[in-house]
């Protein structure tokens, strides 16, 4: 190990390790001072350790450079006790920050899966800890933003006793013309939409214009009748058994950086045959039950869901910013492009480009979401009915209680009742945290995909309702019920033939097929729009696939023992049948 001049991440801005005088950053007993890297190669199941001597009160950030290593960076305190772990899955800068209580802190980098190579670390920061709340998330973000000044960022709103307390921005929301973010930057809040559609399913529902307990076919006569009824319910609590839209438009050969539209969707939606389950047997996350709550919205009252929900809903709130964003070629001033890290660390663009919503494409500002935030606890749009209906907890078929209401998770934090959702598409990463009882809520949106905006807002959360808050200890683990430890034999895979599965199949309920071909003794699926596809032998005629949306592939036989199609069970859709040609 050397320490070196080396013009690491040049954007990152070394900042000084005095406090009145008094040094946080003490020289002797520490293997490392600020803006000094250090070099040094890790061997497979190598470890480097670095000592660094803190006074109380100092945090200290930092990041090991994965040159030509992925790393795991662990902090121990001055007792041997593990503080915290990092391990971000990208390449690049391993970020990690502590708060010293005085003494020597131990920083270890270990290769991650016995891997092995080159790597650079440095404290860019010793400062002391933010003694306002303002200052407190000022230096959580600085972190969470990473090294670099040209960087994208985040906003964020802190709401409380129904006032906004705190909001700002970070970083650009768009790079290329250098325009930074800020409280009133717009944002695509992906998933977040979800509980402005269940508020609204619920606003119709209280107005006697529909019931939860509708079919939903009395609205979508073009819905496949599979024999099940499913209710406007179970569309809101993700009970339906609906296959979900994302994972069918990737299996049909759709990017998802595709201009995808209302119409595309539902056409999909309406072609299939099959459930993944019995409605209101399970809870499974379903996009495709918001997108219809939408088209139901707008079919009742003859408006679309983006002109109904404005009029109704953003207008009355006085959200001026909120839209809900149903044509891809509409211009919105001041709204924030999305990005993400490639395996190099490159920032690049994430490319966004739907006309559709109800699950998703709200477009709104931190600000405006904080007088959506706000009304729950002083009604303005709505009543204690539509209040109750949304958090209405959906109960299985089987009895077991989901803590989900009509758009937003319902559970608890350190002893508190908070109700939350996030949102993730493209670069787009979004989070609401609301804790009713304080009056309390967190709201944070970013345009980079490798941002953690619900860790964020529940360390705003830490900062603001400190007094409030209960460590509640972890449910001590259960022993695993005794059974056969006898290991399972492996399946053999030499005397499988790939050629059998060879052929072209098609799917009638995508209007798409794959042609699966054997290369280099690899069975692998081509299709028009994506890139080939590795499928592994894992058991007798099953496969698992080296793409997301098509998981797991189970080939079926007839009565001759001959191959005559698969079934893809891939996350959020199952058994999806494709039939050989």
């Amino acid at each position: 190990m050397k320490k070196y001049s080396y013009l690491l991440l040049a954007a990152s801005l070394a900042f000084g390790c005095e406090r009145s005088g008094t040094p946080l950053l003490i020289t002797e007993g520490s293997d490392l001072s600020v803006s000094s890297p250090f070099e040094s190669k890790l061997a497979k199941g190598a470890t480097d350790t670095f000592r660094v001597h803190l006074e109380k009160g100092a945090l200290a950030s930092g990041f090991a450079d994965q040159v030509s290593v992925d790393v795991v960076v662990k902090v121990f305190g001055p007792e041997g006790q593990l503080l915290r772990e990092f391990d971000s899955p990208a390449r690049g800068p391993e970020p990690f920050q502590f708060t010293s209580e005085g003494g020597v802190y131990k920083i270890v980098v270990t290769p991650f899966q016995e891997g092995e190579g080159d790597y650079v670390i440095m404290l860019d920061r010793v400062e002391a800890v933010a003694t306002t709340n303002e200052g407190k998330i000022d230096q959580l973000m600085r972190f969470a933003m990473g090294a670099g000044e040209t960087v994208p960022g985040a906003t964020v709103a802190v709401v409380k006793d129904g006032k906004v307390v705190f909001s700002k921005g970070y970083g650009f929301a768009n790079l290329e013309y250098d325009i930074r973010n800020s409280s009133t930057t717009i944002f695509h809040v992906a998933s977040v939409s979800k509980q402005f559609t269940g508020f609204a399913i619920a606003m119709l529902a209280d107005q006697g214009k529909v019931s939860m307990d509708d079919d939903i076919r009395k609205y979508l006569p073009e819905m496949h009748d599979f024999g099940k009824k499913i209710t406007l319910s179970h569309l809101v609590h993700h009970t339906s058994g609906l296959r979900d839209q994302w994972s069918l438009l990737a299996l049909a050969g759709w990017r998802l950086d595709d201009v995808i539209t209302r119409e595309q969707v539902l056409r999909l939606i309406f072609n299939q045959k099959e459930l993944n389950f019995e409605p209101g047997e399970e809870m499974l996350y379903c996009n495709t039950g918001f997108t219809l709550l939408a088209e139901i919205v707008s079919r009742v009252t003859g408006q679309s869901f983006a002109e109904w929900t404005k009029a109704n809903m953003f207008d009355p709130l006085g959200m001026k910013n909120t839209l809900f964003y149903d044509d891809h070629e509409k211009i919105v001033r001041g709204r924030a492009y999305s990005y993400y890290k490639n395996d190099k660390g490159e920032l690049k663009k994430s490319v966004l480009s739907y006309a559709n919503v109800g699950a998703t494409s709200l477009f709104t500002t931190v600000e405006d979401l904080a007088l959506w935030a706000v009304n729950f606890e002083n009604v303005s749009v709505g009543n204690d009915n539509i209040m109750k209906m949304m958090d209405e907890r959906y109960i299985l078929n089987k009895g077991d209680t989901m803590g989900y209401g009509f758009g937003q998770g319902i559970g608890s934090y350190k002893g508190l009742v908070n109700k939350t959702h996030g949102g993730a598409d493209a670069g787009y990463r979004t989070f609401i945290n609301r804790f009713p009882g304080q009056r309390f809520s967190v709201i944070v949106f970013s345009n980079l995909a490798s941002f953690n905006p619900g860790n964020i807002a529940y360390q705003i959360a830490d900062i603001f309702l400190a007094d409030q808050l209960t460590e509640v200890p972890p449910k001590p683990s259960e022993a695993p019920p005794a059974g056969d430890d006898q290991p399972k034999e492996a399946f053999e895979t030499s005397s499988v033939v790939l050629s059998e599965y060879t052929g072209r199949f098609y799917s009638p309920e995508l209007e798409t097929a794959y042609t699966l071909e054997v290369v280099n003794d690899t069975l692998v699926a081509h299709h028009q729009r994506h890139d080939d596809i590795k499928l592994t032998i894992k058991q007798k005629d099953g496969f698992s696939s080296s793409a997301w949306w098509t998981g797991n592939i189970d080939f079926t036989r007839n009565s001759s023992n001959a191959i005559y199609g698969f079934k893809v069970n891939a996350g959020r859709v199952r058994n999806v049948a494709f039939e050989k040609q």
